[in-house]
């Protein structure tokens, strides 16, 4: 009885593992089998049995999927209200500020359409991506990333060097998109509403070099263009084995009750890209300018590189080294303006994002009131503009001036210190002269702990303590090594005191007895040599 019962309870299991009549066993027979002739080295990882899932993980929580898609379909924001939103963050930029509102509005005012008529296609959209032009640090990333904090939508930066032609080398650019898919927390509902930013897209531009063509970076291109425009992207790459896997179990064990999708279209995902563009500058100033250097045509003088941009056109993009279908799928073009003194200072104290800001909180964090002047951000943006690398001087300089001070005040307890012009210029004599208040604050409460201690003394055993300088700086250094307070320091070296100079007390003159430093060193010692002194001169 109990032997059938066992051989039925095995059968079981035998056809519980399998699924279309191969079981986890036989499949990995088989791999074993398959991968004989590729060498001694290799190996098959051992397939586990798929834990049985709960019956609540069966299908995620689609309340954030809800929750963006309700905000997407009440879409109601106004170009100008856009602008205001990120006038709040980023300093100049008027013009970039203009158009990233106007495509971000028509786009999302498009997908709210869309989601409410899922079937309406009587009529075709063109996607406006937009292509940011600028020099390093005038705020191309934060206006993006402001714009899909604003809206809600996952939001994925890349930079383009990472991404090769075939995937194998380097990045497949496909992975943007299944990285948005993974931010969205696997939602792909979610995330093809979202916004793809890809930095430093002029460094793929497939330029001319000794009569050739960089083929990898005509191959990026390509791909991109692709994504740009209306594409369906597999959600796991074929160099993606543990995914491969994962599908494959999927598929042996039925999904899992509900099917996966498999892929996700980015016909409503917007890309925005950007680039500094220097070569393309210097490309659009020959065209521009002729043999002439620094004065335009019209013979105005063109102080920076972004003016040259704003002058460049799709013909100036194609000899760049961009494919023709390429740059055409990117419609929306601006120039951000190179960024001067007066605007990093206006980023230090406008801007909700500044990295004064973060200055004050990592000071506060250490109890350190932290006070900078006028004067003082005036002239770190002086030092940062010289850096020639826009917001992110400021980052460099500040670092580089505050960096001693966060490692030496959290120490000797200051509670504030205050930034002046002078600070930003010789910030190692400021610290300096901060340390030597600060310890000259400190004396000051210790002197005054060890006067408190001399009258408390006095006042419990009739004699008065007399610290010569020697003796008080003696205390003073070993509270500040111990930690231990004066009072508490006295009362363990001078607590028997007032016994032995009973024994003196006809030599002392009104109970009066000093202390020297060698009696702070070893009290007890000092006080019986000098009593036995005392005795001997009566003897």
């Amino acid at each position: 009885m109990d032997k059938t019962n066992n051989d039925n309870s095995d059968n079981n299991k035998e056809d519980n593992n399998k699924k279309d009549g191969f079981s986890l066993e036989e499949i990995q027979k088989q791999l074993q089998n398959a991968m004989k002739n590729l060498g001694p080295n290799s190996f098959i990882m051992p397939v586990q049995q798929p834990k049985k899932k709960q019956k609540e993980d069966k299908e995620k929580p689609e309340e954030d999927t809800n929750k963006i898609l309700d905000i997407l379909k009440n879409f109601n924001l106004k170009p100008r209200e856009v602008k205001e939103y990120l006038d709040r963050f980023v300093v100049k930029q008027e013009e970039a500020k203009k158009v990233l509102s106007v495509a971000v509005c028509d786009h999302y005012n498009h997908i709210r359409n869309c989601i409410k008529k899922e079937n309406d296609n009587t009529w075709e959209y063109t996607k406006q991506n937009v292509l940011l032009l600028g020099p390093t640090g005038v705020g191309k990333t934060y206006l993006v990333k402001c714009l899909a904090n604003l809206i809600g939508v996952p939001f994925v930066k890349a930079d383009a060097t990472k991404y090769s032609a075939t995937g194998y080398v380097g990045h497949d650019v496909e992975d943007l998109v299944r990285d948005l898919v993974k931010l969205a927390n696997g939602n792909t509902e979610l995330a093809r509403y979202g916004i793809i930013y890809i930095d430093e897209i002029d460094k793929i531009a497939s330029s001319t070099v000794d009569g050739s063509r960089d083929v990898s970076g005509r191959g990026v291109q390509i791909n991109l263009l692709k994504l740009m425009e209306d594409s369906a992207v597999n959600l796991q790459s074929q160099t993606d084995m543990l995914g491969q896997m994962e599908s494959m179990m999927d598929m042996m064990h039925g999904g899992g009750g509900k099917k996966k999708k498999r892929t996700i279209n980015t016909r409503n995902i917007l890309f925005i890209v950007s680039g500094s563009f220097d070569k393309l500058s210097s490309m659009v100033k020959k065209r521009v300018d002729g043999t002439q250097i620094g004065f335009g045509k019209d013979g105005n003088k063109i102080v920076s590189k972004s003016e040259y941009l704003k002058k460049s056109t799709t013909a100036d993009f194609i000899k760049f080294g961009f494919e023709p279908e390429f740059i055409g799928r990117l419609p929306i073009r601006v120039t951000c303006e190179e960024l001067l003194a007066r605007d990093l200072e206006q980023i230090l104290t406008d801007s909700e994002g500044s990295i004064l800001k973060q200055y004050v909180h990592d000071f506060d964090g250490y109890g350190i009131d932290f006070d900078i002047k006028n004067d003082a951000i005036s002239r770190i943006a002086e030092k940062a503009y010289k850096q020639h690398t826009g917001a992110r001087g400021l980052m460099t300089i500040m670092e580089r001036i505050f960096r001693n001070f966060k490692f030496e005040l959290p120490s000797v307890e200051a509670s504030s210190f205050t930034v002046d012009a002078q600070t930003v210029e010789s910030p190692d004599e400021a610290l300096e002269q901060i340390l030597s208040e600060s310890k000259e604050e400190c004396d000051i409460h210790l002197n005054k702990e060890l006067e408190d201690f001399i009258k408390g003394y006095k006042k419990e055993h009739g004699f008065t303590l007399i610290f010569n300088k020697a003796a008080a700086n003696a205390i003073i250094r070993q509270s500040s090594e111990t930690g231990k307070s004066i009072t508490n320091i006295c009362i363990d070296k001078f607590k028997d005191y007032h016994l032995g100079l009973n024994l003196i007390t006809d030599e002392l003159k009104n109970k009066t007895f000093t202390i020297t430093a060698k009696m702070v060193k070893n009290p007890d010692k000092e006080l019986s040599n000098r009593i036995a002194k005392l005795y001997k001169k009566e003897i």
